[in-house]
């Protein structure tokens, strides 16, 4: 429930707007592909999660903890 509640950015917002009207188009226009990726975006946009998963798209720290250098 955390999830769903805290977290927003534009990037979540941009996904529940696109998976809404991708979702109404299909119903509408009676295209199932068009539906399943507008459940596929609210789904994305509402679980606050992308492409990358939990945190698949950052880069790792080189920093040790303790030591006040860089790692080579």
């Amino acid at each position: 429930m955390k999830t769903i509640l805290y977290g927003w950015n534009m990037m979540r917002v941009l996904r529940i707007v696109m998976g809404s009207i991708a979702l109404w188009q299909g119903i509408v226009t009676k295209e199932s592909i068009l539906g399943v990726a507008g459940v596929f975006l609210l789904f994305m946009g509402l679980a606050n999660i992308g492409c990358c998963g939990s945190n698949g798209c950052s880069i790792p720290s080189r920093h040790k903890k303790g030591s006040g250098k860089m790692n080579p």
